[in-house]
């Protein structure tokens, strides 16, 4: 089965039903984790105009299930679910949480009850998953030809059922402009997060994460959490360093600066830095500048080469280059899109 899917412009957001804000309608099952379905609702639900806690809601966040009723969880309680499947016919967007039954029936088609749920949903609809639920969606034909993720535990049987889908065992999540999938329940914080920061900017979405208490963005993928925990050192970390070091991203940095503020080597400075943060510290370092450069296009009138200068990354070519290699547009076309002029 191959559910009817309207590709959306690149970076903007389904359209809302005429008078009434963009729904988010989230498809839960049997044995759902508890925090997938909270990530989605405090989330989106917090998600204010402007970027403020005064301003209006953004979305309205709906829940169903296949077959209404008591919905077993991972915890000793169950959830009362009174809406069924018709309720995706209005979604604007639509996101499937996991379940066990994702990765145990081991099978690439879609059961009789998802089969009837996905059938509803009306041709725009953004569909999403979270989890093990990217296992629904290849299922539907909603991936095929694309590249998703899901939990590194079940990127296996995952690459195994669905040939036809390029799966990134690494990142967090993915962004198909209309389809769009995460790793595992943690990474749905990411996910939403992310669609809301390309709904609304990155301002709606830096107040939602300050407000939930998560980092607006995480850097890395699922590789860091897929080896066994580190013990803990019996040093200081490299906490201080990075702190120090975003207070201060227009500057000059050397890996020498970072390491002396640890009273660590270069060497060791660096081998510690990977272990906490899963990439060099001079990587973490760009991706920070080409963050906040992000944040000056989206917030400010600075010129190209001003907004270079202030992150550190000294000159607009070079501003160009690495903004392209982390975002795939120029710096222009990002101001373009989320500010509506270049």
């Amino acid at each position: 089965m191959t559910v009817p899917s309207t590709p959306l412009t690149a970076g903007g957001a389904a359209a809302a039903l005429p008078g009434r804000r963009h729904r988010v309608v989230v498809l839960a099952r049997q044995h759902l984790l508890s925090i997938e379905l909270g990530i989605v609702h405090q989330l989106f639900g917090q998600a204010r105009a402007g970027g403020s806690v005064t301003g209006e809601p953004l979305y309205e966040v709906l829940t169903c299930v296949p077959e209404p009723g008591d919905i077993p969880t991972d915890g000793d309680f169950t959830i009362a679910v009174r809406r069924g499947p018709e309720a995706l016919a209005e979604a604007d967007t639509a996101l499937v949480l996991s379940s066990p039954e994702d990765y145990v029936q081991d099978r690439p088609t879609l059961t009789a009850p998802l089969a009837r749920a996905l059938s509803h949903l009306r041709p725009g609809t953004r569909v999403a998953s979270i989890c093990t639920g990217a296992f629904v969606l290849a299922s539907a034909g909603l991936l095929d030809g694309r590249t998703a993720t899901t939990h590194w535990r079940h990127s296996d049987t995952f690459a195994r059922l669905f040939p036809r889908v390029t799966l990134d065992r690494d990142v967090l999540y993915t962004d198909g402009g209309d389809v769009l999938t995460s790793a595992g329940c943690a990474a749905g914080l990411d996910l939403c997060l992310h669609m809301i920061r390309r709904d609304h900017g990155m301002a709606v979405a830096n107040d939602v994460a300050r407000r939930t208490v998560v980092p607006p963005h995480r850097e890395g993928g699922q590789t860091q959490y897929i080896r066994e925990p580190v013990p803990q050192p019996a040093s200081p970390g490299t906490a201080t360093a990075r702190d120090w070091a975003l207070r201060r991203l227009g500057e000059p940095l050397t890996l020498a600066m970072l390491a002396e503020r640890e009273a660590m080597s270069v060497r060791n400075f660096t081998r510690r830095f990977r272990v906490e943060v899963g990439m060099s510290p001079i990587t973490w370092l760009t991706r920070q500048r080409v963050h906040f450069a992000r944040e000056l296009l989206e917030e400010t009138e600075l010129s190209v080469d001003r907004v270079a200068e202030r992150t550190g990354l000294g000159s607009a070519a070079n501003l160009r280059q690495h903004f392209h290699a982390a975002l795939g547009v120029s710096p222009s076309a990002y101001r373009a899109t989320f500010r509506g002029r270049p």
